[in-house]
Protein backbone atom coordinates (compact mmCIF):
# COMPACT_ATOMS: atom_id res chain seq x y z
CA UNK A 1 0.00 0.00 0.00
CA UNK A 2 1.49 3.35 -0.94
CA UNK A 3 0.82 6.66 0.67
CA UNK A 4 -1.33 9.24 -1.15
CA UNK A 5 1.47 11.76 -0.99
CA UNK A 6 4.57 12.26 1.06
CA UNK A 7 2.82 13.38 4.25
CA UNK A 8 -0.73 12.02 4.15
CA UNK A 9 -2.25 8.60 4.69
CA UNK A 10 -5.26 7.18 2.88
CA UNK A 11 -8.49 6.66 4.83
CA UNK A 12 -7.77 2.92 5.02
CA UNK A 13 -4.21 3.49 6.25
CA UNK A 14 -5.45 5.97 8.83
CA UNK A 15 -8.05 3.53 10.14
CA UNK A 16 -5.49 0.71 10.30
CA UNK A 17 -2.92 2.88 12.12
CA UNK A 18 -5.50 4.20 14.61
CA UNK A 19 -6.58 0.63 15.32
CA UNK A 20 -2.98 -0.45 15.93
CA UNK A 21 -2.31 2.54 18.19
CA UNK A 22 -5.52 1.97 20.17
CA UNK A 23 -4.70 -1.69 20.81
CA UNK A 24 -1.17 -0.77 21.95
CA UNK A 25 -2.56 2.06 24.11
CA UNK A 26 -5.02 -0.29 25.85
CA UNK A 27 -2.45 -3.05 26.28
CA UNK A 28 0.08 -0.73 27.96
CA UNK A 29 -1.96 1.47 30.29
CA UNK A 30 1.00 1.63 32.70
CA UNK A 31 2.67 4.01 30.22
CA UNK A 32 -0.17 6.55 30.28
CA UNK A 33 -2.33 6.24 33.36
CA UNK A 34 -5.45 8.41 33.44
CA UNK A 35 -5.45 9.18 29.71
CA UNK A 36 -8.53 8.60 27.57
CA UNK A 37 -8.06 7.07 24.10
CA UNK A 38 -11.06 8.91 22.63
CA UNK A 39 -9.38 12.27 23.35
CA UNK A 40 -6.12 11.02 21.85
CA UNK A 41 -7.89 9.79 18.72
CA UNK A 42 -9.74 13.08 18.36
CA UNK A 43 -6.45 14.99 18.45
CA UNK A 44 -4.80 12.55 16.02
CA UNK A 45 -7.57 12.73 13.43
CA UNK A 46 -7.37 16.54 13.54
CA UNK A 47 -3.66 16.37 12.66
CA UNK A 48 -3.17 14.06 9.66
CA UNK A 49 0.47 15.14 9.32
CA UNK A 50 1.13 13.67 12.79
CA UNK A 51 -0.53 10.42 11.73
CA UNK A 52 1.92 10.27 8.83
CA UNK A 53 4.82 10.60 11.28
CA UNK A 54 3.39 7.93 13.58
CA UNK A 55 3.02 5.66 10.55
CA UNK A 56 6.70 6.20 9.72
CA UNK A 57 7.57 5.28 13.29
CA UNK A 58 5.42 2.16 12.97
CA UNK A 59 6.76 1.12 9.55
CA UNK A 60 10.35 1.27 10.79
CA UNK A 61 9.55 -0.89 13.82
CA UNK A 62 9.28 1.75 16.54
CA UNK A 63 5.89 0.69 17.95
CA UNK A 64 4.98 4.24 19.04
CA UNK A 65 2.91 4.71 22.18
CA UNK A 66 2.01 7.59 24.48
CA UNK A 67 4.35 7.93 27.44
CA UNK A 68 3.38 11.38 28.71
CA UNK A 69 0.91 14.23 28.45
CA UNK A 70 2.10 17.83 28.68
CA UNK A 71 -0.73 19.83 30.26
CA UNK A 72 0.97 23.17 29.59
CA UNK A 73 0.99 22.59 25.82
CA UNK A 74 -1.95 20.14 25.64
CA UNK A 75 0.25 17.62 23.83
CA UNK A 76 0.44 13.85 23.98
CA UNK A 77 4.02 12.61 23.78
CA UNK A 78 4.69 9.44 21.83
CA UNK A 79 7.98 7.51 22.12
CA UNK A 80 9.21 4.51 20.19
CA UNK A 81 8.31 1.71 22.61
CA UNK A 82 9.52 -1.37 20.73
CA UNK A 83 11.32 -3.74 23.11
CA UNK A 84 14.47 -3.52 20.98
CA UNK A 85 15.78 -0.61 18.94
CA UNK A 86 13.67 -0.26 15.76
CA UNK A 87 14.78 -2.75 13.07
CA UNK A 88 14.09 -0.40 10.18
CA UNK A 89 16.55 2.17 11.53
CA UNK A 90 19.59 0.03 12.40
CA UNK A 91 23.15 0.13 11.09
CA UNK A 92 23.35 3.92 10.88
CA UNK A 93 25.98 6.43 11.99
CA UNK A 94 24.95 9.19 14.37
CA UNK A 95 24.87 12.11 11.90
CA UNK A 96 25.93 13.17 8.40
CA UNK A 97 29.31 14.41 9.56
CA UNK A 98 30.00 11.03 11.15
CA UNK A 99 28.80 9.24 8.02
CA UNK A 100 30.97 11.33 5.70
CA UNK A 101 34.04 10.83 7.91
CA UNK A 102 33.98 7.08 7.30
CA UNK A 103 36.63 6.19 4.75
CA UNK A 104 35.13 2.80 3.91
CA UNK A 105 32.06 0.68 4.60
CA UNK A 106 29.74 3.65 4.85
CA UNK A 107 26.19 2.82 5.97
CA UNK A 108 23.30 4.09 3.89
CA UNK A 109 22.07 6.68 6.37
CA UNK A 110 22.44 8.37 9.75
CA UNK A 111 20.19 8.72 12.78
CA UNK A 112 19.89 12.52 12.86
CA UNK A 113 18.83 12.85 9.21
CA UNK A 114 16.50 9.85 9.35
CA UNK A 115 14.76 11.27 12.42
CA UNK A 116 14.39 14.67 10.76
CA UNK A 117 12.97 13.09 7.59
CA UNK A 118 10.47 11.16 9.69
CA UNK A 119 9.51 14.26 11.68
CA UNK A 120 10.65 12.99 15.09
CA UNK A 121 13.22 14.07 17.67
CA UNK A 122 15.93 11.76 19.00
CA UNK A 123 15.40 10.90 22.65
CA UNK A 124 17.68 12.69 25.08
CA UNK A 125 19.50 10.77 27.80
CA UNK A 126 16.89 11.90 30.34
CA UNK A 127 13.99 10.86 28.09
CA UNK A 128 15.65 7.49 27.45
CA UNK A 129 15.98 6.90 31.19
CA UNK A 130 12.32 7.89 31.65
CA UNK A 131 11.33 5.36 28.97
CA UNK A 132 13.29 2.68 30.79
CA UNK A 133 11.13 3.31 33.88
CA UNK A 134 8.16 2.02 31.88
CA UNK A 135 9.69 -1.33 30.90
CA UNK A 136 12.84 -3.07 29.80
CA UNK A 137 14.05 -1.71 26.48
CA UNK A 138 17.21 -2.40 24.47
CA UNK A 139 18.27 -5.51 26.37
CA UNK A 140 19.89 -6.89 23.19
CA UNK A 141 20.27 -3.70 21.14
CA UNK A 142 21.25 -0.08 21.72
CA UNK A 143 19.88 3.29 20.62
CA UNK A 144 21.61 6.50 19.55
CA UNK A 145 20.58 9.42 21.78
CA UNK A 146 20.54 13.15 21.17
CA UNK A 147 24.11 14.25 21.75
CA UNK A 148 24.88 17.67 23.27
CA UNK A 149 26.94 19.92 20.95
CA UNK A 150 29.93 19.99 23.33
CA UNK A 151 30.32 16.20 22.99
CA UNK A 152 29.52 16.17 19.29
CA UNK A 153 32.12 18.88 18.53
CA UNK A 154 34.77 16.52 19.92
CA UNK A 155 33.66 13.72 17.58
CA UNK A 156 31.57 11.73 20.04
CA UNK A 157 27.94 10.65 20.17
CA UNK A 158 25.83 9.10 22.92
CA UNK A 159 23.88 5.85 22.94
CA UNK A 160 22.09 3.86 25.59
CA UNK A 161 21.01 0.34 26.42
CA UNK A 162 19.92 -1.88 29.30
CA UNK A 163 22.24 -4.61 30.52
CA UNK A 164 22.41 -6.43 33.85
CA UNK A 165 19.05 -4.85 34.72
CA UNK A 166 20.68 -1.41 34.63
CA UNK A 167 20.38 1.45 32.12
CA UNK A 168 23.71 2.58 30.68
CA UNK A 169 24.66 5.59 28.60
CA UNK A 170 27.87 5.30 26.62
CA UNK A 171 29.78 7.14 23.96
CA UNK A 172 31.14 6.18 20.55
CA UNK A 173 32.59 8.01 17.63
CA UNK A 174 29.71 9.46 15.61
CA UNK A 175 30.98 7.54 12.58
CA UNK A 176 30.38 4.18 14.31
CA UNK A 177 27.51 1.94 13.35
CA UNK A 178 26.38 -1.49 14.43
CA UNK A 179 23.81 -4.00 13.24
CA UNK A 180 22.08 -3.83 16.64
CA UNK A 181 22.03 -0.03 17.05
CA UNK A 182 19.31 2.26 15.75
CA UNK A 183 17.63 5.25 17.40
CA UNK A 184 14.46 6.01 19.29
CA UNK A 185 12.45 9.14 18.79
CA UNK A 186 9.53 11.11 20.10
CA UNK A 187 6.60 12.96 18.61
CA UNK A 188 4.40 15.58 20.24
CA UNK A 189 0.75 15.62 19.17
Amino acid sequence: MSKINKKELSAAQTAELLHTLKIRFEKNMNRHKDLDWSKVQEKLTAKPEKLWVLDEMEITGGEPDIVDYDKSTDEYIFYDCAAESPKGRRSVCYDLEGLESRKEHQPENNAVDMAAAMGIELLTEEQYRNLQQLGKFDTKTSSWLFTPPAIRELGGALFGDRRYDHVFTYHNGAQSYYAARAFRGLLRV
